[in-house]
């Protein structure tokens, strides 16, 4: 069920333990996982209260990745105080400036924030992937695909091959993971909503880091889909071409990129459709049922391209019109 957001019985006294006592908290946000998210305030200063409860959620993975992104000069919140047994951290708050609202009120600047967030992964994919990341390749792209059969189809009535799924997905999936690009550090969340706009700094320093603790060690063009592939708003189809560009001429990469960014995009837009029906059907989160729509209309986007024929064909044998964006549209 969806977490309600009031504060843990911990929270007054860890503060106290750090030098926040009598700080006044405030709900701030909540997310897909049982993790929440309080505003701190004292004597006018401003920290970030994260609620990572055990057994559900361990915050260590989030300080290490933290921590190592800070360590090459990307921005991610600093861990202030920490209490592990309890899950709870205090971290700094980097604002409220997202990149989500910054491009829905200035859409005309677009093709720049989305070329900072390009170059942000250029900078960041050009450092070995950090030590002791779950490996995320050919074995777990497919099992992740799993969700769309075990969760998404179920609910929308559908009875499918899954091993003619499996098959398909290995005959697009097998190149990419063969081409010989990565490992580099995944953040996995890395889109609009995840990213803050930090004053004062300049480049890819601007961009503050959120929602990473799941990172993997796996291809690069698995996070380049996920921001410009957003589940949560539109991008120009234009401006994706322009990025994947971008990345391309600055990373030193060539067509197999290319080749492998719409499979992994189609990988993961898959996934999320399963995703999305499992937080609504399992975990009591039926919002997320207005971004499926979208989420169709990417992964068919991707299904057009060159080298995603098996796949294309599968979905077209095997999920009609009907059972697409279609039941979603009045949600939306």
């Amino acid at each position: 069920m969806a977490a309600t957001m009031t504060p843990p019985d911990a929270a007054h006294d860890f503060l106290a333990r750090c030098g926040w006592g009598g700080a006044h908290i405030e709900p701030l946000a909540g997310d897909a996982s049982f993790r929440r998210y309080f505003r701190v305030h004292r004597d006018g200063q401003r920290a970030v209260l994260m609620d990572a409860p055990p057994p559900h959620e361990d915050p260590r993975p989030f300080i290490a990745v933290a921590e190592w992104l800070g360590a090459r000069g990307l921005t991610a919140p600093e861990i202030l105080a920490r209490d592990l047994e309890r899950g709870l951290l205090l971290i700094s708050d980097l604002g409220d400036d997202r990149l989500r609202e910054a491009l829905d009120e200035a859409p005309h600047r677009e093709e720049e924030l989305y070329a900072v967030a390009t170059d942000l992964l250029v900078e960041l994919h050009r450092h070995p992937p950090m030590a002791g990341l779950p490996a995320h390749g050919f074995d777990q792209w497919l099992e992740e695909l799993q969700l769309f059969t075990d969760w998404y189809c179920p609910a929308v009535g559908l009875e499918v091959d899954v091993d003619a799924y499996r098959a398909a997905w290995g005959e697009v999936l097998g190149p990419v993971a063969a081409d010989g690009l990565g490992p580099v550090t995944v953040l996995r969340d890395f889109h609009a909503e995840n990213v803050m706009l930090v004053g004062g700094r300049d480049g890819v320093a601007q961009f503050g880091l959120l929602d990473f603790q799941d990172a993997l060690a796996g291809h690069p063009a698995y996070d380049l889909a996920s921001v410009l592939e957003d589940a949560r708003r539109d991008v120009d189809p234009g401006i994706e071409q322009a990025m994947i560009a971008r990345y391309v001429d600055k990373a030193g990469q060539d067509e197999a990129f290319e080749r492998a960014y719409w499979a992994l995009a189609a990988q993961r837009n898959t996934r999320i459709l399963g995703v999305f029906t499992r937080l609504w059907k399992r975990d009591g989160k039926p919002h997320y049922r207005a971004f499926q729509p979208r989420m169709w209309g990417l992964l068919e986007r991707d299904l057009g391209q060159p080298g995603l024929e098996p796949v294309r064909a599968w979905f077209a044998a095997n999920v009609p019109a009907s059972a697409r964006a279609e039941p979603w549209v009045e949600l939306a």
